[in-house]
């Protein structure tokens, strides 16, 4: 089942985008900012993921589930997606409890 990790982390940004929009959480009130805050979290946490790859910590292992597409030496594509939808979801939490108080 080569690609199902990619394509449900495809759905499930999917969704969050669909969740931001219904409440109007972040991306569809200032997109701006929020694509900038997201872009610098996945960046971040990249850099983080690239820094326990060289120091022997982190591995991607071998699945079958994965794409087999690397942004990096052990940082598979799918790595990205979670980082963003991981980025996004704590996003339209924190916007979500914020509103609500």
């Amino acid at each position: 089942m080569t690609g199902l990790y990619f394509g449900l982390l495809v759905f499930s940004i999917i969704g969050t985008v669909l969740l931001d929009y219904r409440h109007r959480l972040a991306l569809f009130v200032d997109p701006r900012r929020t694509i900038l805050v997201v872009v610098m979290s996945v960046v971040f946490f990249l850099a983080w993921d690239i820094n326990g790859v060289s120091n022997g910590v982190f591995f991607k292992g071998d699945s079958d589930l994965l794409v087999g597409w690397d942004v990096a030496t052990e940082v598979p594509i799918e790595e990205v997606c979670f980082l963003t939808l991981l980025s996004h979801l704590a996003l339209i939490a924190f916007r979500f409890w914020d509103r609500r108080r």
